[in-house]
């Protein structure tokens, strides 16, 4: 959906209720495809999460898979500006590597409904082939890669991280992330294992640190 900008007060007032609705039903999808996968999940269930009716979501998404798909593209928006801006000041290519764990740890667990999204997703980070996707989610995923590639390649080049395929070793590194959420024992995730991000961080440092 493209922001129009308003003509008058109550176009304001009525593309501002757009906008809330929108997010609503987007808050409540995400929640409930984190719940039960994508196939299992029934649009009435959303619409009844978000206290719509089925036709009032046709309003703002075409169908099931577009809702979900916009969901990705959601956070996708939220994730890539903010990824860079968690690497402003690293010292060398492991501090570099270090600062993506904690952002991306950091991300996930203040969206614990993403977060349980997410872990439904393949090791590759794209919904799987059963499931909705669309060129924009997936150019976004590879964004991600390639901009985690780009600080490996750096670190080997600094020294500080160990040689191998810069863009294998990304999707290493972002496999690690995922199984870590799994067993995440941050404050949204006070059910899962004891295991903390720092003995996590010491767990990709050793992957990752150039052996001397």
């Amino acid at each position: 959906m493209t922001a129009t900008r308003a003509t008058n007060p109550k176009e304001e007032r009525r593309l501002l209720h757009q906008q809330l609705s929108r997010t609503q039903l987007l808050d409540a999808a995400e929640e409930i495809f984190g719940q039960k996968g994508f196939h299992e999940t029934t649009l009435k269930e959303i619409a009844d999460r978000a206290d719509f009716s089925v036709g009032s979501v046709y309003s703002f998404f075409e169908n099931k898979e577009d809702l979900y798909i916009n969901i990705w593209l959601r956070r996708g928006s939220e994730f890539l500006p903010a990824f860079e801006e968690s690497l402003a000041g690293a010292t060398d290519g492991l501090d570099a590597v270090a600062r993506i764990v904690s952002f991306e740890v950091s991300f996930l667990r203040s969206r614990p409904s993403f977060s349980d999204l997410y872990l439904r997703s393949t090791a590759s980070l794209v919904p799987t082939s059963n499931e909705a996707t669309s060129e924009e989610v997936t150019q976004n995923v590879d964004r991600v890669l390639e901009m985690q590639a780009e600080v490996i390649r750096k670190g080997q080049a600094d020294g500080s991280i160990r040689s191998g395929e810069p863009s294998a070793l990304s999707r290493l590194l972002s496999a690690m992330v995922q199984a870590f959420q799994s067993v995440d024992s941050g404050p949204s995730h006070s059910h899962r294992f004891a295991f903390s991000l720092e003995e996590f961080q010491a767990v990709v440092r050793a992957a990752f640190v150039r052996a001397m």
